[in-house]
């Protein structure tokens, strides 16, 4: 019997190495080992869902109609409430029919959108560093082609458009509050964006999934109010601690979210909706543009963290400047970011060297703010140790 052979899609063959793989096969090494890790790499909340969200999921169980097929672009309900949320929380008004759609995860529409309007070998304009989905699940999976758009500290990791961007491109990716530098964006800065994208016919896909994760004096805005072409993209994994549901959003020009929805129409059925229902109860939470007490816990542990990682690691001789966003640090190690990370896996530490995000990322790590307090610190000495 001969053995049959497979070889992969040339778009398969054009993804890069996935830098993350390498790192997480050298954790379960390590772990396997018997190493004490301390996991700072991945993004995804140690919090529990809160439990008024929990107990509607509950709930919403013993309705025989919600263990059904949802639809691909969400119940009516969840988009109404996507809709009244926004109007409470950025003062802006969406039809809910038109300008909203249920996603699994954030992740899926950003990829998809590109799916419904990128053709093969267009330009598509990516930051750099930046969440590897833009380049790589959106861009090279639809035959087209990442045009790496650099991000520079100096500019405190906002897009410059004085520099020499290209004009001819379909789409540009944007993240504030950003992942993974943990940049915020004035603004101005948006205003301009949107302006730009406008004026050379280039689609502006938003991702706002930290929006609710802000510090200090910083208030995330929707890209939306400072007009409707674009569309925007959020999440409650981060907000709510509800990273395994899987339940986003899009919401923005009508053109836009037609194109998701028929893409999601042929390849997906859409998030369960006793999810969806207990995703509404949570954006219920909201009364007005401030954060409720149940997403205000979450943000101010983080904020302690952060404040317990930046005090270490100035302590070490590091610069690093708080960030005013999301819940990661990304900071200068004035190294081989591959080689600093696997120093600190070393003594037990993961962090994520910032060449994963891209060219412009080397010399930086990330740390997720995903440990307690007692394990930061513990982090911290096992990092100074061998520094």
């Amino acid at each position: 019997m001969n053995l049959m052979t497979y070889e992969f899609a040339d778009r398969l063959k054009n993804l890069p190495p996935y830098l993350f793989a390498e790192i997480e096969e050298k954790v379960r090494k390590k772990a396997a080992q018997g190493v004490d890790i301390i996991d700072f790499g991945i993004g995804d909340p140690d919090l529990p869902t809160p439990k008024p969200i929990v107990e509607e999921i509950k709930r919403q169980l013993d309705d025989p109609d919600n263990h059904r097929y949802p639809s691909s672009q969400g119940e009516a309900d969840t988009r109404q409430a996507i809709a009244e949320w926004y109007s409470k929380r950025f003062g802006v008004e969406l039809n809910p029919d038109r300008e909203v759609a249920i996603l699994l995860g954030s992740k899926e529409g950003l990829a998809n959108v590109a799916r419904a309007f990128v053709n093969p070998g267009d330009k598509v304009l990516c930051p750099d560093p930046a969440y590897p989905v833009y380049a790589q699940g959106a861009t090279t999976l639809c035959d087209a082609v990442p045009v790496k758009v650099p991000l520079h500290a100096e500019d405190d990791f906002l897009l410059n458009f004085d520099d020499d961007i290209p004009q001819d491109a379909r789409m540009l990716y944007l993240n504030y509050p950003n992942n993974p530098t943990g940049a915020v964006a004035p603004r101005a800065f948006l205003k301009r964006a949107l302006r730009w994208c406008n004026d050379t016919g280039t689609i502006l896909c938003y991702d706002n999934a930290y929006s609710e994760m802000t510090f200090d004096d910083y208030v995330a805005p929707s890209v939306l109010e400072f007009g409707r072409q674009a569309i925007e993209f959020g999440s409650l994994s981060k907000t709510f601690n509800m990273t395994g549901y899987r339940l986003g959003y899009a919401v923005g020009d009508a053109t836009l979210i037609a194109g998701l929805k028929k893409v999601k129409s042929q390849i997906d059925s859409g998030t369960p909706k006793f999810i969806q229902k207990a995703a509404s109860v949570a954006l219920g939470e909201y009364t007005s543009a401030a954060r409720p007490e149940i997403v205000q816990r979450s943000v101010d542990v983080y904020e302690e963290r952060r404040n317990v990682v930046v005090a270490g690691l100035r302590s070490m001789g590091f610069e690093v400047k708080p960030p005013k966003g999301t819940f990661y640090l990304f900071f200068n190690v004035g190294a081989d970011s591959m080689e600093f990370a696997t120093r600190m896996l070393d003594v037990g530490v993961v962090v994520t060297p910032g060449v994963g995000f891209g060219r412009n990322g080397e010399g930086f790590v990330r740390m997720a703010l995903t440990q307690p307090v007692e394990r930061i610190e513990e982090a911290l000495e096992r990092m100074r140790s061998v520094l």
